[in-house]
């Protein structure tokens, strides 16, 4: 497969921000940020959105929901994309997003609630795909990394502080601040990138149909995470049940919209793919049960078991900002492999821990290291997916690379979720060492699939 033709733009930029991409790249990271931040901001203020509305009955729709339909939408946005560009997709995705945003803080109940979150995850989808094909048809290669690092940071960052801005404003004001702020700030940043964007309306239009067999298996997938969702909240039969055919739903539909030999490790673009699910599973999959441990059989109060995301957050930072510097000895196969080395170990830490003995600072120090290694493989899996891609191809793969992630994560969360669930009562060390040991194996297969990240040679 040969690699994407650059954009037409000065391959001699000094960087991201220089003249030619500065309003460009404020904007894209700054509405990067706002989605990263109200994704954890939501998060915090849901339990009292339930409760003020009365609604607590739909509490994990309110976040299935949007998982589902970003699906949906991370498909059409890369057809889309392929078709006509990224710059469409990108202004609907963002109109979808700050729509819903303000039907749910506006909402009188929970049901217009989640509506208006179902909208918001497919404006989402639409806009963060559309994003990843911006920068490979606007940014030459040189830069690509530097973006992606930047993207990073816009990620990491709400981590920091969005859990705690959002409980001050739900304590002290009210829950649809949470809601109705980020449109305000979202509108100016998304304008902030029209001028860089018209460079981007040079597309030759492609003939195809934007809801094709591919949107459809979209569906059937997201019907399939939503089963998986919810169902990890319920318990029996009922539980049982949604997750079999969640899980049957992605079994079945998930390979229809990856890359041929996703799923066997084939070299190349398909490991890419591949290797953005392992990460994304083992590294989030890990995440939610590590503060669960430290408060529950360590004693540690909530906000310093969240010292413990705060450090992976900016070891995860520094490791992006590492990888977007230029110049470097190493291929990227080096660099993912390192990466998921230092997330096997870093879990490993973390699960000392469970030992009495041995000092909390150990699982802490282990889980900057799990955070070092995502800040390594994200940015370096995103840059790979442009290099692998023709033109045309960009808006499919990059859809793909986000699918991956997406569907992997759900999965092991409500795999893993119920495992836990079902062993704890009986054998809580057991149940940590599960939750813990899947996402390890996934991130050993990570290594295996890291090597065979680089093409063959024709």
């Amino acid at each position: 497969m040969t690699t994407t033709a650059e954009p037409p733009t000065d391959q001699r930029a000094p960087g991201v921000l220089s003249a030619p991409y500065r309003a460009l790249t404020i904007g894209m990271v700054a509405l990067i940020t706002l989605v990263a931040f109200e994704a954890l901001a939501v998060t915090t203020a849901m339990p009292t959105v339930a409760q003020a509305l009365d609604g607590l009955y739909l509490y994990a729709l309110a976040f299935g929901g949007p998982l589902a339909s970003g699906v949906i939408g991370m498909v059409v946005s890369g057809t889309w994309s392929d078709l006509r560009g990224p710059t469409r997709p990108l202004w609907h995705g963002t109109a979808w997003f700050l729509g819903g945003l303000v039907i749910a803080g506006l909402a009188p109940s929970m049901e217009v609630l989640v509506a208006g979150r179902i909208i918001q995850g497919f404006g989402s989808g639409l806009l963060t795909v559309a994003l990843y094909v911006v920068v490979g048809q606007l940014y030459p290669a040189a830069l690509r990394p530097r973006i992606f690092a930047a993207f990073a940071t816009g990620w990491v960052v709400p981590s920091l502080v969005g859990p705690a801005i959002s409980g001050l404003i739900v304590e002290h004001t009210s829950w649809r601040i949470v809601f109705l702020a980020v449109p305000v700030l979202a509108i100016p940043a998304a304008l902030v990138m029209r001028p860089g964007l018209a460079r981007g309306d040079r597309y030759d239009v492609r003939r195809g149909r934007l809801w094709d067999k591919r949107a459809l298996w979209a569906i059937a997938a997201a019907l399939g995470v939503g089963a998986l969702n919810y169902g990890g909240q319920q318990h029996g039969v009922p539980q049982i049940a949604l997750l079999a055919v969640g899980l049957g739903a992605i079994v079945v539909f998930a390979p229809k919209l990856l890359p041929r030999r996703t799923f066997a490790l084939g070299r190349g673009l398909p490991s890419v793919i591949a290797l953005r699910g392992l990460v994304a599973a083992a590294g989030f999959g890990a995440e939610v049960f590590l503060p669960l441990m430290l408060t529950r059989e360590r004693g540690l109060s909530p906000a310093l078991a969240g010292l413990v995301l705060t450090v992976s957050a900016l070891s995860w930072t520094l490791a992006s900002w590492w990888r977007g510097r230029p110049n470097h000895r190493f291929g990227p196969s080096v660099f993912l492999q390192l990466g998921m080395v230092a997330i096997v170990l870093g879990i490993g830490i973390a699960v000392l821990t469970l030992n009495p003995h041995v000092p909390v600072v150990v699982g802490i120090l282990g889980w900057g290291l799990t955070g070092f290694g995502m800040g390594t493989v994200f940015p370096t899996l995103s840059v790979l997916v442009l290099e692998y891609s023709e033109r045309a191809e960009q808006g499919a793969n990059s859809s793909a690379l986000q699918l991956s992630d997406s569907l992997s994560t759900a999965t092991v969360l409500a795999v893993g979720g119920s495992l836990f669930a079902a062993i704890e009562p009986h054998a809580p060390v057991t149940a940590y060492l599960v939750a813990f040991g899947v996402p390890a194996v996934l991130a050993l297969v990570g290594v295996q699939a890291a090597r065979r990240t680089s093409q063959l040679r024709q």
